[in-house]
Parts: structure tokens; sequence; C-alpha cells
């Protein structure tokens, strides 16, 4: 079937027929249908190869991930997966297992793809800078939940910082006062900002607490580990840098006996699936995915509409806090301190 057949069936012009199914030009809304109906009716596909060529946009954003394993990235890539279907775009995605040589590759082989845009959570603050910036250069290109430093690109991302104080002001709202934390090593933004807001934090509980802290990677085998360095000093609360370190600490620590929440509360960060069916039920900083997604999208096309010069944007996004069976009642609870749904 081509274009021809589908103006014929549908008694439109062959240019009226172009705008409508490419979405070039606005169309009346009645003409708009007449032409989906024959197209539908005569099963009519267009061949996006020949419509890249004529165009040179491929409809296409490359999405590269340090690991697809971490539960909170598949939950993101669907929410970006429907904001930017939405606009007629198809999502190619890429996965780097936390390594920095392997992140520059995958970029390298998305951009020869020929992608009109790339999304990126960086593996590495300082070690992924360098491939970055070289791709921002020549796509529109946007980082989520963890940037590469002032100045290298559009960046959304939660406010950890907030999110981290929501933390530290339940756990003294509920009367702790020795925490420790769990996050990662390295230079990733978000365990960065996450850990330095908690040694800033903390000490208003206890001068001893901002050094209480066991630093490895964002996986549950890491929480179970921080909790045998760390439970010889029997902190009253364990402050994670994620659910999955969260997951790995209640597991390691109902092992070890202790009464949580009444021994020792345990909080993470991302409110994944896993945080709801964890036992007891995590307390978690809830990160606003939908909107990252959303906002992710909208920084693309404003990138794409002003070219690749212009300031870089930087969007940081307000995170709730959940509160569960591992630290007190069920509540949520907004980063302006009012309850909030949930």
């Amino acid at each position: 079937m081509t274009l021809k057949d589908v103006a014929l069936a549908s008694g439109c012009s062959i240019a009226t027929v172009s705008r409508v199914l490419a979405g070039t030009r606005p169309v009346g809304a009645e003409t708009a249908r007449t032409v989906r109906a024959a197209a539908e009716r005569l099963g009519y596909r267009p061949n996006h190869v020949a419509r890249a060529l004529r165009s040179r946009s491929t409809g296409t954003v490359g999405l590269v991930l340090p690991q697809i394993t971490n539960p909170f990235f598949p939950t993101l890539v669907r929410e970006l997966e429907h904001a930017l279907h939405a606009e007629g775009r198809a999502v190619l995605l890429a996965d780097c297992d936390d390594d920095p040589a392997t992140e520059a590759a995958r970029i390298g082989a998305l951009l020869a793809r020929q992608v009109d845009a790339l999304l990126l959570i960086p593996v590495d603050e300082r070690h992924s800078r360098e491939a970055v910036v070289a791709a921002a250069a020549q796509v529109p290109l946007v980082l989520l939940d963890r940037g590469c430093g002032p100045g290298v690109a559009d960046s959304v991302a939660v406010d950890n910082v907030a999110g981290m104080a929501l933390v530290l002001d339940h756990l003294a709202a509920t009367g702790r006062r020795r925490p420790c934390f769990v996050g990662a090593a390295g230079t990733a933004s978000a365990a960065v900002e996450r850990r330095t807001a908690y040694e800033n934090g903390a000490a208003a509980l206890d001068p001893a607490a901002p050094g209480r802290l066991a630093l490895g990677d964002f996986s549950v085998e890491w929480g179970r580990a921080a909790v045998d360095r760390l439970w010889p000093s029997r902190p009253d609360a364990v402050v994670c840098a994620n659910d999955l370190i969260a997951a790995g600490a209640l597991q390691r620590l109902r092992q070890l006996g202790a009464d949580v929440p009444g021994e020792v509360a345990v909080t993470g960060f991302d409110d994944i699936p896993l945080a709801g069916l964890a036992d007891p039920a995590l307390t978690t900083v809830r990160q606003p995915v939908a909107e990252l997604a959303a906002e992710a999208a909208r920084l693309l096309s404003r990138r794409r509409a002003d070219g690749s010069s212009g300031p870089c944007h930087t969007v940081r996004l307000a995170p709730e806090l959940v509160v569960r069976a591992s630290s007190g009642t069920a509540a949520v609870v907004s980063a302006d301190g009012w309850p909030a749904t949930s």
C-alpha cells in the first residue's frame, strides 16, 4: 500500500495524506479521521527509513542506563517511553553495566544509528563527562537522575538534599538520635548528594553521626554487608541511599535478631515496588518518576527547537517521604512538610 492508495480511498490529495500521517502540519480533525480510517482499512504502514532520509530525522531517542537490573530504572524507562511515544518518538535502549568506558561506547553506537536525541543517566559525574560533552555537541541531550557537573547538559533529577532532609526530620521526630548511613562510593551525583546531605543534617541528631557511614554500591548485597560493619556501634536508625541497600539491611538485621523498628529504624530512597513488599514495609523517599519523564521530554523538545546552543537548564523536582512500618506508621509527607496523597 502506498500514499497514493490511501489518497484514493480517502478522497484526499496525496499531500494531505502525507501531512496527516507524518503529523508535520495541522489538518482538520474530520479530514485527519478520514485519512487515518482509510490507512487502517488498507493496512498502510509508513516507511520510516524513507521518511528519515527525506526529513533527516529518524524519530528515535537513545536512552543509556547505568544498569537495568536496578528496579528504579525500568520504572523510569516505562514513563519515558510513554512520554516520548506521545510525541511520535521511539526509544532505543542501551545498558552500560555501570562502566564509563562501556557507556561511552553505547553513546557512540546510538549516535552512529542517527538518533535524534539522547537521554542519559550517567554512571559517574567525573568519568562520564567527556563522552557526555561530546555527545551534547552533536544532538540534543538531557541527563536524568544524575548529573555531570554544571553547564554540561540539560538535566532533571529529584532534589536529593530535600529528600534526605525529610528522612532525618522524620527520624528526629520519632526519637532517633544515633543514625548511620549506608551509601555508594564513587562520584555518581545522586550518591554524593545523598551522602553529603546525610553528613550535613545528621550532626544535628548526634555530632558523631556524620562519621557513622559505610560506602559500597547500590545493591542488596552491599546492604547486608554494611550492617555487619555498622551494627556493633548500635545505631538506632540505618539511613540507606536507595531501596536495594535498605532491603539488604533489613534482611541482615532480621538475621541478627534486631527489632525493626523498635530497636532500629531503616529507611530507603526511590520507592521502588520492592519497598512496599519488604518485611517490614520500607519507609522511603519517593521519586516523582512520571514528572521526571515528562520534564525530560519537555527539555528535549525545547533543546531540539532551540538548536544545540543556549544555556543549560537544571530542574530539581520535589520528593515525598513515604512512612511505612520500618520506621513508623503509614503516611506520606511532601517536601514542604505537609501530608500528601500516596
